[in-house]
């Protein structure tokens, strides 16, 4: 057993409840520490089973036009604090998912439509929705192609005169997914100003909304950059984080820096700029039609939130809470068996302010000192080899809780200890154990980077504490307190 000293050099701060939630979030200017993460306020709906990614979202085996489902479904998000509904597409493969005059539909004609049982909900509870132009054919809608596109443009004058009037209609999503890196194009520019036109003319009022990938590999230094975003004729663009997709090794580490590059950019655009926090993993293989999505822990997903909005973006909205995040109780539960529920539990504690939740949100704000990343390499970790480790930790001269920090990154052979043990004593001769603590051990880890943390509060200045592991792999630490 192996004895170290660590002296924990941390900002003393009190921590209180986080209040409010639910309200609209205020955005922070990039750069300054937020009192609070934001949450998460709105959600793709994806109505269609189009291939083994949708096999927990939207199993085949259920039937997803069932308006009573969506009904129920409706309001949950609304109990999680969704105030904006993004439909990903309300039609598939030449069917419809509301009652279109343009192709056959997708449910019994005797029925009411998933649309209308989505938006009357909406309506209902005070939710806003976007309304989808796609897709003309499929997923993989094209709008180079001439056909696809005067499809989607059809589409979008029938969805008007049917929603348009509706009381829960907020604006409309169009599904040209084009990758800003390393600078977006003129085609999509032009194919997204064509549809946005079109838009305008039929519902003047109406927000328009994108959700385009690639920052990741963004050239935020070539000024034709800002010229492109600044040429798009829309109201928002919620950026993917990519980080469930895993576009980079640790993906985590420079979102945060480009977040604040986005913030500068749209600083001078007036365009709103949205997160869109991607809450899955992935089953099998990354980026695969034939591999699922499952639910990222949300130890990850708050980080996303943190990175977010710390560089300032106005709202967090994600891909995707609706049968990704799951509450286990639901009549009708979708997910992943078990895990969609524990994320699902954990983000609705994080929400109403539980502590170690709290404390955890507290430390990616730098409240108590400089936070560790994503990343094996940075230096503010603390490296265990393999074996049972003795550290004696050293708190400030008051009471306190402490946070322990480890790094969850399977994919390099890095995990945390499975349990933790606290001991304290008055003299440094008699020791006694003052809490125990599993990690939190959630599966879905096949490749992802992120931080899971355990608190132990209660701890008083005039004792002395020695925590105790046994880590089956390397282990990456950084232990923090802040006053109770």
């Amino acid at each position: 057993m192996k004895l170290l000293f660590v002296s924990i050099l941390a900002a003393i701060l009190a921590v209180g409840c986080v209040e409010g939630r639910r309200g609209d979030p205020v955005r922070q200017e990039s750069g300054v520490t937020a009192e609070a993460v934001l949450p998460i306020t709105g959600t793709f709906i994806n109505l269609a089973y189009q291939d083994v990614r949708n096999l927990y979202t939207n199993p085949p085996y259920i039937d997803n036009t069932d308006p009573q489902m969506w009904e129920v479904k409706i309001r949950e998000m609304k109990e999680m604090g969704m105030e904006y509904l993004v439909f990903m597409a309300v039609a598939n493969e030449g069917r419809a998912y509301y009652p279109s005059g343009l192709m056959p539909w997708q449910y019994p004609s005797w029925r009411k439509s998933p649309v209308d049982a989505i938006m009357d909900t909406a309506a209902e509870l005070g939710m806003k929705v976007f309304m989808s132009t796609g897709w003309a054919k499929d997923q993989d809608d094209n709008l180079r192609i001439p056909a696809i596109k005067q499809r989607q443009m059809e589409m979008m004058a029938e969805l008007a005169a049917i929603y348009g009037g509706h009381p829960a209609f907020y604006g409309w999503y169009l599904p040209v997914e084009d990758c800003m890196g390393p600078v977006l194009t003129d085609y999509a520019v032009d194919a997204v100003n064509a549809l946005t036109a079109r838009a305008r003319e039929l519902t003047p009022s109406a927000k328009i909304l994108i959700s385009p990938y690639g920052i990741f590999n963004s050239d935020f230094d070539d000024p034709r950059y800002e010229q492109q975003v600044s040429r798009l004729q829309v109201d928002i663009i919620a950026y993917q984080d990519e980080v469930g997709c895993v576009r980079e090794k640790y993906p985590l580490t420079r979102l945060r820096e480009n977040w604040k590059k986005l913030r500068a950019i749209h600083d001078k655009t007036g365009v709103e700029m949205w997160a869109n926090c991607e809450s899955f993993a992935w089953e099998k293989g990354t980026n695969d039609r034939t591999s699922a999505l499952i639910p990222a822990s949300f130890s990850r997903l708050l980080s996303q939130q943190a990175a977010a909005t710390v560089g300032g973006v106005d709202r967090i909205i994600s891909f995707m809470m609706c049968g990704i995040y799951e509450n286990p109780e639901s009549q009708y539960q979708l997910g992943q068996p078990h895990w969609s529920g524990r994320a699902y539990g954990d983000y609705m504690a994080w929400l109403v302010g539980d502590s170690p939740w709290k404390h955890a949100e507290g430390a990616w704000l730098g409240k108590y000192g400089q936070p560790a990343t994503e990343d094996p390499a940075d230096t503010l970790w603390t490296v265990y080899e393999p074996g049972t480790h003795e550290v004696a930790i050293s708190i400030p001269d008051t009471e306190g809780s402490l946070l322990v920090r480890m790094l969850n990154c399977c994919k390099d052979g890095i995990a945390p200890p499975a349990k933790l043990f606290l001991f304290a004593s008055e003299d440094g001769e008699e020791w006694s154990l003052t809490g125990i603590k599993d990690s939190p051990a959630f599966p879905n880890t096949n490749h992802d980077a992120f931080v899971d943390c355990v608190l132990f509060e209660g701890l008083v200045p005039d004792a002395q504490y020695h925590l105790t592991f046994t880590a089956a792999s390397e282990a990456y630490m950084q232990y923090m307190t802040a006053t109770d």
